[in-house]
């Protein structure tokens, strides 16, 4: 029964044969019926239709080897059609009212020598069925499937063979195995098992196309496990009765090594996945598994299946052996991991490609030409008005139990049941709105994580502050230098000041120290709110949140101590009323599957004359599931009467006006307590979106002060070089014609040397001579005291010799005397106070008119020779940052955009340092940051 593939030997693949059938005369039949029941014109009418039904049915008989499989396809679905027509016109039976001289014969497809004869066209259908099912398998193993076109072609026809199988499934294979004799190859149980097999072919056809385009491991190994899956499916149905005895052994042969193979395919693809991955671990024990299948299969598998493909699975074994070998080794060697047995791995994933073609509309015949003339009008009204009367039936009596459900709700909800009886055992629910608002807020923290949320406002504000004295201190500390400079060289000293440069610098931070100031404002209100409110919002933190609700409690003194029994009364009550509830959706449904299952076409075809007594017998099967119906709401209405006496006596003794007004008040304070929380939510979040925005903004603003800071610095060496060297000039001109002498200083005199062969001209000395590349070595010390050297206060070291302690440490790498402490990290010894400290202030250099101040305790060289290794003013040190120290935010996530804060006057804003705490604004200011 297994025919080879034309292309790939190793992949071979399964086509079925066709159901032989005796020849059977539909023509001289129907003719006689239509004679009988119409008219001898209608049937001279009808004459080509009849002719055409004959010859559909005479090359059906004649069997698929004259024609080609496109042909014989085309040839199924027609005479399908064909015969949907004829059932509904010629009721085919052994009555002798119908078409009973024709009797279809089919044999068994699997077994020949098997055979069925039925006076009824279910078996013909189904035959025809089964038969177009077949020839589509065989066209799909015709294709070429070398090439990628064929693949798909092949792919497609083994679904629509799949499609074929499962329409005679569920449409007409249960009808034809109820009509007597029937053969097994048309049974569900094997119509379900050859839709498994066509579809596990058409997923490895799809598996060769994604072979051949080089898809990765990963999705081989999905496609390669759905094909597995398949042919699992069809093994299981071939491997138990009734068809265990009905197959071929190389079927199931066939079958089995193909289920094994894929599964092992599968574990090979993914473990080369895993194997990329470096999940040796995993890869070893699906490697195993693959193994394990193949290895069974060969071993179970009964004789019969084709050799090639016993040389594929044993191929594949030998593959996954090696790649075994070679991860074991590189385990033992590199990894060291332990392997997971077999049973705690998870099921390979799967990615079913192919599905059962829809022949709904492929065999639809409701646009057939063919006997349209031959239409049973009585027979159409009656089946209509028929069709009417149940409608409304089913329509009145669905009505009556919606409107009993409904009453019962209402009157249960006025009597507020069982939400009292509920509270009387602490189970008091709530409002399922009020509910998931509440688990809404737990999921986020609830109340009780605020506190963390106005800690993390607190830390944001702490290094906004502290990043923008640093900024201020770094923009002040140039100032003053560049005063210095300027008062020691008077004139001489013509570069521009740093106030009328740094302007906008200062404007921006004095607009972002406003910013911060209000912000703060800001984070008190909510740390106030958060006070004030934490007593109402504590509710929230209940868990569950119906322990935070009153519960009904019990009389304090009792008469009879007949509590417990009113209590049990009412209960079981209350559980029959469910149970009418259940009872009227088991009868709607009832109702329902009735009316589907409620076909009275082939009574009404066979019956002469008047349908009202037919109808009359058929409407009365409805007449028990009415009356249960009607039963089942006056039970209703009289258990809801006792319900409510029962109640009246309930709430009497338990006092029920006062347990209501308490949960009431218990909602509205939940209410009040989810509007406060949700409201200090959004003013935290908006307030930490404000804070992170507001770094980002500091920060570039903080790079952009220290590129000018360094910029500056570069400047003031040349120009120091420059003016030196003009002093110098000069002392050696003076010397020459003895008018220069030097006034007696506290500090030891400098004897100046001069080189008489070198140039005086300055202009003619190469600029290059005076911008050598600084060295980052610290100065020798200097023969007097100079403003630049590092004093006792490290918080205002020179920036050109780097201080002992250092003032501008990360805020995320806090050092052990950082001035910049980490918002996570306090530091040690923090010299960044809160309050701004101006550098102090130094005495003022001696003039030029006495002794250079900056000459060495040794001779110095010739003024316009500057030692290159040791200059007097190396660069700064720690000055430049890239912007990753500051351009990170604490709080990793946080984006926004920039908090545009209205623009401040001038003067408006004090100088560091901004005083946070400021008054409250007043109580009705709405809005988080608005000016």
């Amino acid at each position: 029964m297994a025919v080879p593939s034309s292309t790939t030997t190793s992949n071979i693949m399964l086509a079925i044969f066709e159901k032989k059938t005796n020849s059977v005369d539909l023509y001289r039949p129907l003719r006689n019926f239509i004679v009988i029941n119409y008219s001898e014109r209608e049937a001279q009418n009808l004459e080509d239709d009849l002719q055409t039904l004959k010859q559909l049915r005479s090359e059906v008989e004649r069997g698929g080897a004259a024609d080609s499989p496109t042909a014989r396809r085309d040839l199924l679905q027609n005479y399908y059609r064909a015969l949907c027509v004829v059932e509904s016109r010629f009721p085919i039976s052994p009555d002798k009212d119908h078409v009973n001289a024709v009797s279809f014969t089919w044999h068994d497809a699997f077994k020949n020598k098997q055979k069925a004869t039925q006076q009824n066209i279910h078996l013909e259908k189904a035959a025809v069925l089964f038969n177009l099912g077949a020839v589509h398998s065989q066209i799909g193993l015709s294709c070429d499937r070398s090439a990628v076109e064929g693949r798909k072609q092949a792919s497609h026809s083994f679904m629509a063979a799949a499609g074929a199988f499962a329409f005679l499934k569920d449409n007409v294979s249960m009808k034809a195995s109820a009509g007597g004799s029937t053969t097994l190859d048309i049974s569900v149980e094997c119509v379900g098992l050859l839709e498994r097999l066509m579809l596990a072919q058409a997923q490895e056809c799809v598996y060769e196309n994604t072979i051949a385009k080089g898809s990765s491991p990963g999705v081989c190994a999905k496609i390669s496990r759905q094909v597995g899956l398949f042919y699992e499916d069809a093994l299981a149905a071939l491997t138990v009765t009734p068809l265990s005895q009905h197959f071929e052994k190389g079927w199931i042969s066939h079958v089995q090594l193909k289920a094994a193979m894929f599964h092992g395919e599968a574990c090979y693809r993914y473990s080369l996945e895993l194997h990329g991955k470096e999940e040796i671990a995993e890869e070893i024990a699906r490697v195993k598994i693959g193994i394990s299948a193949l290895s069974d299969a060969r071993k179970s598998a009964p004789r019969g299946a084709a050799q090639q493909l016993l040389d594929a699975v044993t191929k594949l074994e030998t593959i996954l052996k090696s790649n075994l070998e070679r991860a074991v080794k590189e385990n033992d060697r590199v990894y060291l991991m332990r392997v997971p047995p077999a049973s705690s791995l998870s099921a390979l994933p799967t990615f079913s490609m192919v599905k059962p073609m829809v022949m709904n509309e492929i065999l639809d015949a409701s646009k057939e030409k063919m006997f349209s003339s031959l239409v049973p009008d009585s027979s159409a009204k009656s089946l209509s008005r028929y069709t009417e009367m149940v409608d409304d039936i089913i329509r009145t009596q669905a009505e009556k139990l919606q409107q009993g459900s409904e009453l019962a709700r209402v009157r249960l909800r006025e009597m507020d049941l069982p939400d009292s009886v509920l509270s009387l055992e602490g189970n008091t629910p709530l409002p399922p709105v009020l509910k998931e608002d509440v688990e809404a807020v737990q999921i986020c923290g609830g109340p009780a994580g605020l506190e963390a949320e106005l800690q993390q406002l607190k830390d944001l504000s702490r290094v906004n502050h502290e990043m923008l004295i640093q900024t201020e201190e770094q923009l002040q500390k140039e100032a003053t230098e560049d005063a210095q400079f300027r008062n020691q060289f008077g004139t001489r000293w013509t570069r521009p000041q740093s106030s009328t440069l740094t302007k906008n610098l200062q404007d921006r931070l004095n607009r972002f120290a406003a910013n911060l100031k209000q912000a703060a404002e800001s984070d008190a209100r909510i740390e106030r709110s958060v006070r004030e409110h934490l007593v109402l919002m504590s509710i929230l933190d209940s868990r569950p949140i119906e322990s935070a609700l009153p519960s009904l409690s019990r009389p304090i003194m009792s008469l009879d101590a007949g509590e417990d029994a009113i209590v049990g009364a009412l209960k079981q009550s209350l559980r029959q009323l469910e149970t009418l509830g259940a009872q009227r959706a088991g009868l709607e449904d009832m109702l329902k599957e009735m009316k589907r299952k409620d076909d009275i076409l082939p009574k009404l075809m066979a019956t002469a004359g008047s349908h009202e007594d037919l109808f009359r017998k058929e409407i009365s099967k409805y007449d028990n599931i009415c009356d249960e119906i009607a039963k089942n709401l006056g039970a209703q209405e009289q258990l809801l009467m006792h319900i409510q006496a029962q109640n009246d006596e309930f709430a009497a003794i338990f006092n029920l006006e006062d347990y209501k007004a308490s949960r009431e008040k218990a909602y509205k304070q939940i209410e009040a307590a989810i509007a406060k929380y949700r409201e200090i939510k959004e003013n935290i979040n908006e307030g930490l979106k404000f804070y992170v925005t507001l770094q980002d903004a500091i920060t570039l603003v903080k790079q952009q002060c220290s590129d000018f800071v360094m910029t500056r610095n570069m400047q003031c060496r040349e120009m120091i070089d420059d003016v030196q060297k003009k002093l110098a000039g000069l002392n050696f001109q003076d010397s020459k014609s003895s008018s220069y002498s030097f006034p007696p200083s506290s500090q030891p005199h400098q004897t100046q040397s001069s080189n008489p062969q070198q140039p005086l001209d300055q202009g003619r000395v190469p600029r290059t001579s005076y911008l050598q590349t600084p060295t980052y070595q610290p100065p020798q010390p200097l023969t007097m005291a100079s403003p630049y050297q590092p004093s006792q206060h490290p918080t205002t070291a020179s920036p050109y010799q780097p201080p002992q302690h250092p003032t501008t440490a990360s805020p995320y790498q806090p050092s052990q005397h950082s001035t910049t402490a980490s918002p996570y990290q306090p530091s040690q010894h923090p010299t960044t106070a809160s309050t701004y400290q101006q550098p102090p202030q130094h005495p003022a250099p001696p003039a030029y008119a006495q002794t250079p101040p900056y000459g060495y305790s040794q001779p110095p060289p010739a003024p316009y020779q500057p030692p290159a290794s040791n200059y007097p003013y190396p660069p700064p040190q720690h000055q430049q940052h890239t912007s990753a120290e500051y351009g990170q935010s604490p709080y990793g996530g946080w984006q926004g955009q920039y908090y545009n804060a209205p623009p401040q006057q001038t003067g408006s804003m004090p100088r560091p340092p901004y005083p946070a705490q400021s008054p409250y604004p007043p109580p009705n200011q709405s809005g988080y940051y608005r000016q």
